[in-house]
């Protein structure tokens, strides 16, 4: 898989809803309860960060719910993005872009949503066959004013922006051109997982899948 189709298919998947919940799992019993919850409050592209032991455990009980996409995020190496596939994800994000990464998820056939920041980033990133990229660290980086800016030189490249987006100004990247979806973490948090407040989760995804893109 060619990273052009890659980025269409990632592209794809990000216009499914506005917003791509980005989920920290401690306990994988509680992933298909939580993967049920978002996808019936219609957000159903999800990502499951590979920053704790119950990561791989959490994407395959996932894997598992209808209507779903679950991806893997924090894909970091070729082993991470094939142990990721090997689990049930069926697209990998990461905070960056290596050739070693795009290796990788072109050899499995594994659509790849890399992260670029700066305009030399992103032009590598196109260089490279990617279109679609994950803006990373958002807010830390400067925004939606940085993403309004790269707009102008670089129309062709769209964005799903994570880090530091919340409900308090998910609308202001929604807004921009160049961007299809946020990725953020309020959805789904820490407290409402551990107690298995499924309902309230739900509420929440579906605030988040009303939210109006430009």
């Amino acid at each position: 898989m060619t990273p052009n189709e890659q980025s269409r298919q990632t592209k794809e998947l990000c216009g499914l809803a506005p917003v791509i919940p980005v989920i920290v799992i401690k306990d994988a019993a509680k992933a298909e309860g939580l993967a049920t919850a978002l996808v019936s409050g219609g957000l159903p592209v999800l990502e499951i960060t590979l920053r704790t032991p119950a990561a791989l455990d959490a994407i395959r009980a996932m894997a598992k719910v209808a209507g779903g996409h679950v991806g893997a995020g924090t894909v970091l190496t070729a082993d991470d993005a094939k142990r990721a596939q090997d689990a049930g994800a069926t697209f990998a994000v990461s905070p960056g872009l290596t050739d070693t990464l795009i290796t990788a998820c072109s050899d499995i056939g594994l659509p790849l949503l890399p992260g670029a920041v700066t305009a030399s980033e992103v032009m590598a990133a196109m260089d490279a066959g990617y279109d679609m990229l994950k803006f990373f660290p958002a807010e830390a980086a400067g925004g939606a004013p940085v993403l309004k800016s790269l707009a102008g030189p670089l129309p062709q490249v769209t964005f799903c922006p994570t880090g530091g987006v919340s409900t308090a100004n998910a609308r202001d990247y929604l807004s921009l051109p160049n961007v299809i979806c946020v990725g953020g973490s309020w959805v789904a948090g820490d407290a409402d997982v551990e107690a298995g407040n499924w309902s309230e989760i739900e509420a929440k995804a579906r605030e988040a899948a009303g939210l109006a893109r430009a």
